[in-house]
């Protein structure tokens, strides 16, 4: 049952997302013996589990950049945060958690993050042009970016672009203008350094 489930899901979702309900299902059998005593094994030992090394390579081309943030569309708020993302590689809940408090000199504060752990960044001259022509936080919800990004994604014809994909290009292009492993890792929050060797 548990390996056609794993199947059927491979179908539907990439493997990394089949792997973390594997985890959590497996968490709840082996509660169960520890915890509450049942005389049980656990099934999901003797299931082959999904690869979850799967990462999304994806680059934005000229002409999605071009339209994405250069073309002239109703909503500028939108194309702030898609360049500020570009310009910092910053995931998108914590540039809308961004505070005028948070910005010292060329740098910004980043005093939550997905780690958990807070970091500073230094800011672009476009970054930080963008900052300082910009209500902050910024006006939108997390939920009316992802419905605007679709949006403009379908205006524009683009395919398979995730809003966390333009991370990967900013630490792409971190990495095209010289700056070193250590240097990115700062800016972009990587703990592991080896999770940047693939750029």
């Amino acid at each position: 049952i548990i390996a056609g489930y794993r199947d059927s899901r491979l179908k539907i979702v990439k493997s990394s997302t089949v792997l973390r309900e594997f985890n959590i299902l497996q968490h709840i059998f082996s509660t169960a013996i520890k915890e509450w005593g049942y005389p049980i094994t656990n099934p999901f030992h003797q299931i082959r589990k999904p690869n979850g090394n799967f990462r999304r390579d994806r680059r934005l081309t000229d002409i999605e950049y071009i339209f994405l943030v250069k073309r002239n569309y109703p909503q500028q708020t939108l194309r702030h945060i898609i360049e500020f993302a570009i310009e910092t590689a910053m995931r998108r809940g914590e540039i809308l958690n961004i505070k005028p408090e948070h910005i010292k000199g060329q740098t910004l504060l980043i005093p939550e993050t997905k780690n958990g752990n807070p970091r500073t960044i230094p800011l672009t001259k476009r970054a930080l042009y963008i900052l300082e022509n910009t209500q902050l936080p910024f006006p939108m919800s997390a939920n009316a970016v992802r419905l605007a990004w679709d949006r403009l994604k379908k205006k524009g014809n683009i395919k398979d672009l995730h809003m966390h994909d333009l991370r990967h290009e900013a630490i792409s292009r971190f990495f095209e203008k010289g700056l070193s492993i250590p240097e990115v890792a700062l800016i972009s929050g990587h703990k592991d350094v080896r999770m940047l060797f693939r750029y």
